[in-house]
């Protein structure tokens, strides 16, 4: 009796010393296993301390993004990511402007100021310009109703009053 209750304490002893001896993995061994992973995106990077991911930098989409936390997370050891990154602003399409030299161009721009005869549109350096005078409430009308045309640049130096 005595020789089973000593065996069964020693297999106790065993097992618990086994679970306390569980090796943890280190922070190194994490960054390095964390910069890996990382390394796929260029502008993006990760820091680790005490088992949890700091990930930080620029992805192109909310999709990459996700997929490199999940990819962070699958590493063993690491505990939580914290997502410090950004998703980069969609990049805008280009706004397509008629030239400023053209004649049909002019003619639209004239037909818009038709009711300002006191200003003047004229083509100096490829560029439309605009001169005369004018109050603050016309110029306001006449600037939205020149950009509502998107000609491209126009230099609005006429005279406010």
């Amino acid at each position: 009796m005595k020789k089973t209750i000593t065996m069964a304490a020693l297999a106790v002893a065993i097992s618990f010393g086994a679970v306390s001896c569980k090796k943890k993995v280190s922070d190194a061994d994490l960054q390095t296993q964390a910069t890996t992973v990382v390394t796929s995106n260029p502008n993006a990077s990760v820091e680790i301390k005490d088992g949890v991911a700091h990930l930080s930098g620029t992805f192109e989409s909310q999709e990459a993004k996700d997929a490199m936390i999940k990819q962070l997370k699958a590493i063993n050891g690491v505990k939580d990511v914290h997502d410090m990154a950004t998703v980069a602003p969609a990049a805008m399409a280009p706004v397509e402007t008629q030239s400023a030299t053209d004649p049909a161009v002019q003619q639209k721009v004239q037909d818009a100021l038709k009711d300002f005869p006191s200003v003047k549109v004229q083509t100096v350096n490829g560029e439309l310009t605009l001169t005369g005078n004018v109050s603050a409430q016309q110029a306001r009308k006449i600037k939205e109703s020149v950009d509502a045309l998107k000609v491209g640049k126009v230099n609005y130096n006429y005279t406010v009053k």
